[in-house]
């Protein structure tokens, strides 16, 4: 029997930068909160009318190294926001690394990353998001510590690792060993992120031997065909081509990462469920 695809979101940051919103800043896509929450709020309303049943609140950077003393209320709104928006869909917590998604050397030591990934999950709970998703980690160690954190407070936990919008930075089996690395910590399901959407299928074949639901949101534009930002008929029909085959090979998470927009999760929205 065939499971049924769930249809993620697309991402909050990428759209928020080509619809105008202040993420050029510290704190990237967390800027929006404040500085434009109408536009986020829209951004979220997007996915929802496109068929996307989770939806990622706009946490990625809301951190405590970041926003020591205003993380708690970045954390509060997004996720109101993002209710707002999803119109009774599933609200996913975003749980970043501390350090950049694309540098697994900038992972903080243990002790640290204990500490801002305990806090940061602790927030998410609070704010009373229906699963965490700790996402886009390039190091498996800290990975494992963030879903520890977000395991902690009860809710269900997915972690998506990701090899850089190139695959350069973890092969498809490391990939596949983080993964389970991860469940063993009280993550309940497996996926890759933030790779070019051409280059996605190996990691997710290897996800199929987890044991856990997986699945792909992936980047466009990190390769040649793949159009980043653009939502004509032809960039989101090569999305969906690369997704058919996530699907094909046993993926049941599909949604879309940097450079997607409402139009790919429209497709697979429309071609999955």
């Amino acid at each position: 029997m065939v499971s049924p695809v769930t249809i993620l979101d697309g991402p909050t940051g990428s759209e928020l930068t080509l619809r105008g919103a202040p993420t050029r800043e510290r704190g990237w896509s967390a800027n929006a909160i404040t500085r434009a929450p109408d536009l986020l709020r829209d951004v979220h309303a997007a996915y929802a009318a496109a068929g996307a049943t989770v939806h990622t609140a706009c946490t990625f950077r809301a951190q405590p190294c970041l926003f020591p003393e205003q993380f708690r209320g970045l954390v509060r709104t997004a996720v109101q926001l993002a209710r707002q928006g999803a119109q009774g869909a599933r609200v996913a917590g975003s749980l970043a690394p501390v350090g950049d998604c694309y540098a697994p050397q900038e992972s903080p030591a243990p002790d640290v990353a204990r500490r801002l990934h305990a806090e940061m999950a602790g927030a998410l709970a609070d704010a009373g998001v229906d699963l965490i998703l700790c996402e886009t980690f390039p190091c498996v160690s800290e990975a494992e510590i963030a879903v520890e954190a977000a395991a902690s407070t009860g809710l269900p936990v997915w972690v998506a690792l990701t090899a850089g919008p190139s695959a350069d930075l973890m092969t498809a089996a490391a990939l596949a060993e983080g993964a389970r690395r991860c469940v063993d910590r009280g993550a309940g399901a497996a996926l890759v992120c933030c790779v070019g959407a051409s280059l996605t299928l190996p990691y997710v074949e290897a996800l199929a031997s987890v044991g856990v639901p997986f699945g792909a949101y992936a980047n466009a534009g990190a390769a040649p065909g793949d159009a980043y930002g653009a939502d004509d008929a032809e960039a989101v029909a090569r999305y969906l081509e690369h997704a058919y085959t996530w699907v094909a090979a046993g993926a049941t998470l599909v949604g879309g990462c940097c450079g997607t927009r409402p139009a790919h999760v429209r497709a697979l929205a429309a071609a999955f469920r």
